[in-house]
């Protein structure tokens, strides 16, 4: 990450906005951004397979689910946040990974610059070709500040995305097993 063009990008910002960029409040914050954008933004230099990469043998066929992974992630489109919960649901084909390492995962992708939609995809296909499961379910619920805060400032509103990979894709039973055990 380039730290000084931040600083220069936030400082053009704020000049463009029409603030005085040498008032005591606003002196330090170009390397304020800089420093936040360096944790906002880390995701870029971390890969999922670092996290999924390390299974354990596991004798169950039976579902695995982690719900509720809070997560905050940039939206690419007006860098406002959006926010919400992943729900991960997969099928071992004999290996399981760590219950952490699908929090990291989600983590690798929403600390980007990104969209809901494909950062739901990603997921779903990073546990696939790591965990190469019988298959794997994410569903994400959020809420999007460029919805709250401008344009149609409709606050509380979810946006829903949800992927299928494997047994999931064409079976509703378990996709309905799914979504029951994430209401529940």
């Amino acid at each position: 990450m380039n730290h000084k063009k931040i600083e220069q990008a936030v400082t053009l910002f704020l000049e463009g906005i029409g603030e005085d960029i040498t008032r005591e409040g606003l002196k330090d914050t170009p390397g304020r951004i800089a420093d936040m954008c360096e944790e906002l933004f880390c995701g870029y230099e971390k890969e999922a397979s670092e996290h999924l990469s390390r299974t354990f043998q596991a004798d169950t066929g039976d579902m695995v689910i982690e719900k509720d992974i809070r997560f905050y992630s940039v939206c690419e489109h007006h860098l406002l946040p959006f926010y919400g919960r992943v729900h991960i649901g997969y099928i071992p084909n004999d290996r399981v990974v760590g219950l952490s390492k699908l929090a990291r995962t989600v983590e690798v992708y929403a600390r980007r610059a990104q969209i809901q939609e494909q950062m739901t995809s990603q997921i779903a296909s990073a546990v696939m070709k790591e965990l190469k499961p019988k298959g794997v379910m994410v569903m994400i619920e959020a809420e999007h500040m460029c919805m709250t805060m401008r344009g149609i400032k409709k606050p509380g509103t979810q946006t829903v995305t949800y992927a299928t990979r494997g047994v999931y894709e064409k079976d509703t039973g378990l996709q309905q097993m799914f979504m029951n055990m994430v209401r529940s």
